[in-house]
């Protein structure tokens, strides 16, 4: 089979999904979320909403991997990228293709949180879902809008 230079995910599937019948184009979601400004517009972790740790600040993901959420008076610097690895288990997804959406930060605590290996619900030219599946068995999601 030949492999082509596109990495597809499956995802759920929305009218404004920029997926074509529930694939969703790698290299597409990094082209949206270097182009523009995104704020979190839901954070739950084990099903509580921690989205006030995040609701002031704007975050930039920068197109050579650099992460900044900005709150007018603060700056924190993180990190992102999308990798694929479809013999990856780093992670405790359940899909044979490991794409992940990968996001760091080292600090603040409540920052340090969100850093996953989260995986890509649905996206959107305005709109990227994210979810984690806890070793626990819970789900987290992450979910960021463009400004």
């Amino acid at each position: 089979m030949a492999v082509t230079g596109f990495l597809f995910l499956s995802c759920e599937s929305s009218d404004d999904s920029d997926g074509v019948n529930g694939m969703v184009n790698v290299e597409q979601v990094k082209s949206t979320v270097t182009s523009g400004t995104w704020r979190v517009t839901l954070y739950e972790e084990e099903g509580v909403d921690e989205t006030n740790y995040f609701s002031d600040h704007t975050f930039v993901f920068e197109s050579d991997g650099r992460l900044i959420a900005d709150n007018g008076e603060t700056s924190v610097s993180g990190a992102w990228s999308i990798t694929s690895d479809s013999s990856s288990s780093d992670d405790d997804s359940s899909s044979d293709d490991d794409v992940d959406f990968n996001i760091f930060f080292a600090s603040p605590a409540n920052f340090a949180e969100i850093s996953e290996d989260w995986d890509i619900v649905s996206f959107s030219s305005a709109r990227i879902e994210l979810k984690d599946d806890s070793g626990d068995g819970s789900i987290d999601r992450l979910v960021f809008e463009k400004i």
